[in-house]
Order: structure tokens, then C-alpha cells, then sequence
């Protein structure tokens, strides 16, 4: 019984060496050249100004909620649309109730003001 996981054990450890030698190969032969710029810590493209525990603004939470939202729509509608047909009537309206209870918060959002930027 275990002769059949052999297959499987082998292509496990094959690839756990490759990866392995892969990462010493390039430790070892890679360049070294640090500079203060290269051990500095990267932000963003600039310095540190503030505290890592600084507040952020309420709308990036509700732009990330809302990012999370759609793509949760999109998870839906495309098998959704792929049997179509066979859902009939009653498929309808169930989309049409989940589309437009995501509509609803798109516009609670907008109202909001969460899509306006300073």
C-alpha cells in the first residue's frame, strides 16, 4: 500500500531539493554590494514619518471592503451565468436581488464620500 505514495514522496523531495539548491545557488553566487540605501528600511517609496500604529483614514477600510465586495460578485456571476439557462426564473431573481443588494452599497459608499480623494 505505501509503494503507491512513492511516486509522491519522490516528486516532493525532488522538488524540495531543487528549491533548496536554487536558493543556496543564489545566496552563494549572487551579488553583494550593500549600501546604506539598500539596508534601509523601504516605505512606500520614502522614509518613515510616523508611528507604524498610526490611524488610518475610514475610507481606505471602506475601498478595501468594497474591492473584496466585487470581487465576491464576480466569484458569483460567472458559474451564475454559466447555467443560467438551467436556473430559470428563480435564478433570475435571485441575482437580481444580490446584484442589487451590492448596488446598495456601492451607493452607500459613494454617499458617503469614501470615493473622493483629497
Amino acid at each position: 500500500m505505501l509503494a503507491e505514495y512513492l511516486p509522491t514522496l519522490l516528486f516532493l523531495i525532488v522538488a524540495s531539493a531543487i528549491g533548496v539548491a536554487l536558493l543556496v545557488v543564489g545566496h552563494t553566487l549572487g551579488p553583494k554590494r550593500p549600501t546604506a540605501a539598500k539596508l534601509s528600511p523601504y516605505e512606500s517609496g520614502f522614509a518613515p514619518f510616523e508611528d507604524a500604529r498610526m490611524q488610518f483614514d475610514v475610507r481606505y477600510y471602506l475601498i478595501a471592503i468594497q474591492f473584496i465586495i466585487f470581487d465576491l460578485e464576480i466569484i458569483f456571476i460567472v458559474p451564475w451565468a454559466t447555467v443560467f439557462r438551467d436556473l430559470g426564473i428563480i435564478g433570475l431573481v435571485e441575482m437580481g436581488i444580490f446584484a442589487s443588494m451590492l448596488f446598495l452599497g456601492f451607493i452607500y459608499v459613494w454617499k458617503k464620500g469614501a470615493l473622493e480623494w483629497e
